[in-house]
């Protein structure tokens, strides 16, 4: 009878195996973990510039008394130089200016669309949606809207994300930012 049990208490104390099979356990959560992590990384990394994209081409607009086509064209393309190495072409944007009268009612001045994205109004529509504390009475703003379809490199189902940002700049050196007719 002991002849017999000798096998059974050598395999239960015997280790050798017990490292592979905890190996092969935990190998694909921590690959899973790791590229997810990386994928995170990459996609807050791409929101992050589309922030400062948004706030990039509104600033540049807004410091501007009269602003054209050619001037907008070469603000997109600063911002698609911002959002490298990411792709441009998921990158909409939109610039506009909202001219508020004595009466408090908002109006498109203009628009000027990249890609259009979802919300960019079309021109000399009422807008009501803007705050009184961001466009008071009498004066304008510049608005920049902008969105990106983020699509993760690691997805298995192709699934993308729609990052969108909007920011209100006030014109610098004029009441208004016009555009030429």
């Amino acid at each position: 009878m002991s002849q017999r049990r000798l096998p059974s208490r050598r395999f239960l104390r015997d280790a050798a195996g017990a490292v592979a099979v905890e190996f092969a356990l935990l190998a694909p959560l921590l690959l899973i973990f790791y590229f997810g992590l990386a994928e995170l990384t990459q996609a807050m990394m791409a929101q992050r510039r589309l922030f400062h994209t948004t706030s990039l081409i509104g600033d540049m607009a807004a410091q501007n008394g009269q602003i054209d086509q050619a001037r907008v064209d070469a603000i997109y393309g600063i911002a698609e130089a911002v959002m490298k190495p990411f792709p441009a072409s998921p990158l909409r944007l939109c610039l506009y200016s909202v001219v508020s009268d004595a009466n408090g009612k908002d109006t498109v001045a203009w628009v000027a669309p990249k890609n259009s994205p979802v919300n960019c109004p079309a021109a000399n529509t009422v807008r009501t949606d803007v705050p009184e504390s961001v466009l008071p009475a009498s004066s304008s703003v510049i608005i920049s809207t902008t969105s990106y379809d983020y699509t993760p490199a690691t997805s298995l189902s192709k699934a993308s994300f729609t990052f969108r940002r909007t920011y209100y700049l006030r014109p610098r050196r004029t009441e208004t930012v016009e555009w030429p007719k």
